[in-house]
Parts: structure tokens; C-alpha cells; sequence
């Protein structure tokens, strides 16, 4: 059997959806668990949304690797509100990582006055790439489609 690259690509989006769905649940109920003072279940929803982030870029670089960048099919409003979330969500992305490395330092230092003040920007923009994710696989997958 051929190795289908775009079989594994059009998996990969799929699964690269679902852990943004996770990242966003999971820094949902972090900041629940930290509002209630309850310490060790926020650090672990913390924690398992950086692994689910990281796992997403990873195997977003993987489907990148495999399928390229793919072309929105939509036309219009659509296109101009698909590239805007998408331009921002792609900024972001970028923005976040350094200061989610920053938060996990620390927090493992234990600088938690320093932690809370950098969380209270980094949260809401981290809970935006991960639910900006999740709509421009809608609208690219699910939605209008792509042009190869």
C-alpha cells in the first residue's frame, strides 16, 4: 500500500483540532482551579495544556511538512474574516510561546506575584490561539474547503 501523504495531512488537522480543544478546555479549567485556590489541579491542567500545545506544533509541523500550505477556498467576507482570525491567530501563536516558557519559569521558581501578573496577559491570548485554532480548521476543513 502507497504511503498517502495527504491522508496523514487531512489526520493530522483533525488531530491538531482536537488539542486545541484540549489546550482550550484545559486553560478553561486551570483558570477555574486557580480562582478556588486549588494549586495542584491548576498547575496540572497547566502543564498538560503545555503538552498539548507542544504536541500540536509539533505535528503541525509534521502536516506542514507532508501537505503545505493550502489555499482557502471561501471568497468574499468570508475570506477576509477567515485570513483576519487567521493572521492574528498565527501572531499570537508566536507571541505566546516565550511567555508561556517564562510563566513555567517561573512558576518552578516559585515567583508567583511575577507569575500572576504575566499569566493575567498571557491566559487570554493563549485561550485565542487555541480557540482561533479550532475555527480556522473549521472554516479551512470543515466549512469552505481549500484549493490544492
Amino acid at each position: 500500500m502507497p504511503f498517502d501523504a495527504e491522508a496523514l495531512g487531512d489526520l493530522l488537522a483533525r488531530v491538531n483540532a482536537a488539542l486545541n480543544l484540549t489546550s482550550l478546555l484545559l486553560l478553561l479549567a486551570g483558570f477555574y482551579f486557580i480562582r478556588r485556590g486549588m494549586v495542584t489541579r491548576h498547575r496540572v491542567c497547566m502543564l498538560s495544556a503545555v503538552g498539548a500545545s507542544a504536541l500540536f506544533l509539533v505535528l503541525y509541523v509534521t502536516r506542514f511538512s507532508l501537505t503545505g500550505t493550502h489555499r482557502f477556498a471561501g471568497v468574499g467576507a468570508a475570506r477576509t474574516v477567515y485570513l483576519t482570525i487567521l493572521f492574528t491567530h498565527m501572531v499570537l501563536a508566536v507571541v505566546i510561546v516565550p511567555l508561556i516558557l517564562r510563566l513555567l519559569f517561573l512558576a518552578h521558581r516559585e515567583r508567583f506575584s511575577e507569575h500572576r501578573r504575566l499569566a493575567r496577559w498571557t491566559w487570554p491570548m493563549w485561550l485565542y490561539v487555541s480557540a482561533t485554532g479550532l475555527i480556522v480548521y473549521a472554516m479551512l476543513y470543515q466549512v469552505y474547503g481549500f484549493v490544492d
